[in-house]
């Protein structure tokens, strides 16, 4: 049975195998090993995923999603038409169609799958993730973080000396750093630290900032479409400063042209507050792993936003020397999640590695402090499980009653780094009786039991009666029942997917849609008539007229955008 290793990102995600010759990365239905992490309904009711659906997000912005991933483990709805969707059920479709992608390429079902993560994700998203998969019909019994997915892929788990290195991963969504050592065939990680709402389109909104800024409008003020338009011009202006000094935002508002010119010079100066929030987590990671910067053997760029030159030589003055960036930062996670689905496979031809992951937050409990003047304060946070610690991880600690005559000591179970205990993350709760006694003479024992699969187990044991309570922390506030889980499986199921060998000619006609949209003129009147003829060619079922077509329409559109450069 063969283990798929897929990279779900929020801009765009990779299905990829192992093979006896490593990994392999497997093709969409367009030839491309990427898929875009969008899903659009078409004029049939059909969904769609990957550049057909990014194509629509120009044309039909209300029929279309992407970016859902930065949501994962929320209860927001995202419509799609009249339907609404939870971000976990709009990333299955993603993976269920990098799925198929995998059951066309290996010719049989598949089962399981091994899927990424960032490391910076905490215990919900992770479990979204997980029901992710699960609703896109994958078993899925392992996560990978994206960082530690990155370093098996440039293969530092093969080295023989020991290496501490940093994994920057900056991708569309989020920021990952992650530091890891490798000693004696064992690569562990030991610290890492992020920000889940930072990452690539931040710098891609920051461009809309400056432009609406330029002309005195405000995003209020553009209807749905208008800011599909804007958003893609300056995505291609982001981009354009790879290899350029300066970019061009051109965008028809109310008939009227308005243009951004800007320097890539002024473009970094904009910048220097996300930069600058780049450096917090870098900091907190070194100081928890106990490092300096000069302790670092090696730096390592993830992410396809560390494609931008501003972004590399900031990395490289901040470490002082050069990061590895020879392994395409777009698809370095989805090699490592394939390799890591071989290892899963226990593939002979895989060098065994022991691979050990930390807690990523804080696990703790609410407690009662005594105030100056005797009284008992409530909603303090009480850590047991310390973020960055080693897993699998068993910590216990003892609680007393704080009231006379008390007779339940309630134990919250929380997640997250802040002082108080409302402003963490609540993910359950154990209510146990205790003996009616004076405050401070009965207590109970805690233990916080956390594995590698990212399941915490709590048993709360009374001193005095031997009286034990657990609970498995498998779900979380949002979570399905196991009989909703079914009914959402099956309402999935039930969508139409449009079939994956008509995906180019679904593509060529989006394509040309939102081609026709940007254009005026005669330019716009060609589209029109070339789109009518691969239209007719395809209700007439003729493959030879819709193959001549197809390659025409790529030749005249790849030229159309050409000139629009």
């Amino acid at each position: 049975m063969t283990i798929i290793g897929i990279d779900l990102g929020t801009t765009n995600s990779l299905v990829t195998y192992w093979t006896e010759e490593g990994p392999v990365m497997i093709p969409n239905g367009l030839g491309r090993h990427l898929t875009p992490s969008a899903v659009s309904v078409d004029s049939d009711g059909e969904f769609v995923v990957g550049q057909i659906a990014l194509e629509r997000q120009i044309s039909h912005p209300e029929l279309s999603a992407s970016f859902f991933k930065r949501y994962m483990g929320t209860k927001k709805l995202i419509k799609l038409g009249d339907q609404e969707f939870l971000p976990e059920e709009l990333s299955a479709l993603v993976i269920k169609a990098l799925k198929k992608d995998a059951e066309h390429v290996l010719g049989k079902p598949v089962h399981e799958a091994v899927i990424s993560v960032p490391a910076y994700f905490n215990d919900v998203q992770r479990k979204a993730t997980k029901r992710a998969g699960e609703l896109a019909g994958l078993r899925v019994e392992r996560l990978v973080t994206e960082p530690t997915a990155a370093a098996i892929a440039y293969g530092l788990h093969q080295r023989d000396a020991d290496t501490k290195f940093l994994v920057f991963d900056l991708g569309g969504g989020t920021f990952d750093v992650s530091i890891l050592e490798l000693f004696e065939q064992v690569m562990e990680v030991r610290a890492v630290a992020g920000d889940n709402y930072l990452g690539g389109e931040d710098f891609t909104q920051l461009l809309i900032d400056l432009f609406l800024a330029r002309h005195g409008l405000t995003v209020d003020e553009l209807e749905l479409k208008e800011y599909a338009k804007l958003r893609k011009q300056a995505e291609t202006a982001k981009l354009s400063f790879a290899e350029k000094k300066a970019a061009r935002m051109v965008h028809m508002h109310k008939e009227n042209e308005l243009v951004l010119d800007i320097s890539l010079d002024e473009y970094e100066q904009a910048t220097k507050p996300l930069l600058q929030r780049l450096r917090a987590p870098i900091e907190r990671a070194l100081s928890d792993a106990s490092l300096k910067v000069k302790d670092l053997d090696a730096i390592l760029l993830v992410g396809g936003a560390t494609r931008l030159p501003f972004i590399r030589t900031f990395v490289s003055k901040l470490f002082g020397q050069l990061a590895y960036a020879n392994v395409n930062p777009d698809e370095v996670v989805g090699v490592g999640a394939g390799i890591q689905a071989g290892l899963k496979e226990r593939h002979e031809s895989l060098k065994e590695v022991v691979l050990t992951d930390v807690c990523p937050y804080t696990l703790g409990t609410s407690v009662s402090v005594t105030k100056s003047n005797g009284y008992h304060e409530s909603g303090h946070f009480f850590p047991i499980i310390e973020r960055n610690t080693a897993i699998p991880v068993s910590r216990i600690e003892r609680f007393f009653t704080t009231n006379d005559n008390q007779r339940m000591i309630k134990v919250d179970i929380l997640q997250g780094e802040a002082r108080l205990s409302r402003d963490n993350i609540y993910l359950g709760e154990l209510n146990v009786p205790v003996p009616i006694r004076p405050a401070g003479q009965e207590g109970v024992d805690v233990r916080y039991t956390y594995d590698i699969n990212g399941l915490l187990e709590v048993e709360v044991k009374v001193q005095s009666t031997g009286l034990v309570k657990q609970m498995m922390i498998e779900r979380n506030p949002g979570d399905m029942s196991p009989e909703e889980m079914v009914r959402r499986i099956e309402q999935l199921a039930t969508l139409k997917i449009h079939p994956r060998d008509q995906q180019e000619n679904k593509w060529v006609i989006a394509r040309g849609e939102r081609l026709y949209e940007e254009h005026i003129g005669y330019e716009r009147m060609e589209i029109a008539r070339l789109l009518r003829e691969f239209e007719d060619a395809l209700d007439k079922q003729e493959p030879r007229r819709i193959a001549e077509m197809k390659k025409l329409l790529k030749d005249i559109f790849d030229a159309i955008e050409a000139k629009g450069e």
